[in-house]
């Protein structure tokens, strides 16, 4: 081994080892500090708790002009079947009944006296 491939040598292992022995420092030095910091924040949350949140705020967004419409239609249909459900079917079918048999007894007189 010439004397310039033995230094290009040393020089890259040395290097390489001592990049990496930084890398690794470097990491184990963060890994240290968050660990610090989650400590010290959960002691000082132990001996000075943050207050708690205010409750969120309940906030109506309005819709656009396709929204607003079929919220109109959607509240119309409502007031449409809750008239429906309030409505007493045996009372209409009496009175259309009566109705019917009215005009039908009208025809018959009618048709009868001519």
């Amino acid at each position: 081994m010439g004397f310039t491939t033995g230094l290009l040598s040393g020089l890259t292992l040395t290097s390489t080892l001592l990049y990496l022995t930084v890398s690794h420092h470097h990491l184990t030095r963060s890994n240290q500090r968050a660990l610090i910091h989650r400590s010290t924040l959960l002691l000082t949350n132990i001996v000075e708790p943050l207050p708690p949140l205010p409750e969120p705020v309940a906030r109506e967004a309005r819709g656009g002009l396709v929204e607003t419409a079929k919220d109109i239609w959607n509240r119309e249909l409502e007031g449409l079947v809750r008239r429906a459900q309030g409505v007493r079917w045996r009372e209409v079918e009496e009175r259309v009944e009566g109705v019917v048999g009215g005009i039908v007894g009208k025809v018959r007189e009618e048709g009868g006296s001519s």
